[in-house]
């Protein structure tokens, strides 16, 4: 029911949404659920490399705007049909060296994506927030505050693991599926 009152290709704030919500409402509609914490991230390429990471992307992956782009559109759409999608990126980082510009760039990369999508009628959802301080104002929806005392991060594994696939990630959500992954089905 969640994810019916959200157009199907968006990229938008995570603004009331949970995490945890957002996972149970893409599983329930049957689609992938894509998740990765940035909060350790502080320049273009720790977010590249993160994302890579959590999304299980292909070693081959270029790390940068482009082969994100492609990665998240032509790789996934030539390994077979695909359900839907939804992307939570938390804590998109806000600094000197990944300023606004270069959040864009990211969120445009997501867009674009969204649109590849659209055009299939594939709904591909992101939802996002951005790292702050803790002394800025938490009645921001737009922002989330960055927590340093919440409860140890719990180690989960993926849902689809190629051999090449990254030893298993830290996050607070049970776990996802990977689109991504499409290693073992290229290899032919």
């Amino acid at each position: 029911m969640l994810l019916q009152s959200v157009r199907p290709n968006i990229v938008q704030s995570i603004r009331a949404f949970r995490p945890e919500d957002l996972q149970h409402a893409a599983l329930d509609a049957g689609q992938h659920f894509l998740y990765t914490n940035l909060s350790e991230a502080q320049s273009k390429q720790d977010v590249l490399d993160i994302i890579a990471k959590d999304f299980l992307f292909p070693d081959h992956f270029g790390k940068n705007m482009d082969a994100l782009y492609d990665c998240m559109t032509d790789l996934v759409h030539k390994s077979g049909p695909q359900p839907g999608f939804v992307v939570v990126l938390e804590l998109i980082p806000d600094g000197v060296k990944f300023d606004r510009e270069t959040r864009e760039l990211l969120l445009d990369s997501f867009r674009d994506a969204a649109d590849f999508w659209s055009e299939r009628k594939i709904a591909f959802r992101v939802f996002y927030s951005i790292a702050v301080s803790g002394k800025e104002s938490v009645g921001n929806w737009d922002r989330a505050e960055v927590a340093q005392n919440d409860a140890p991060p719990v180690v989960v594994k993926p849902t689809k693991v190629s051999k090449n696939a990254p030893q298993p990630m830290t996050m607070n959500l049970p776990p996802m599926s990977s689109a991504f992954d499409t290693a073992m089905l290229l290899v032919a």
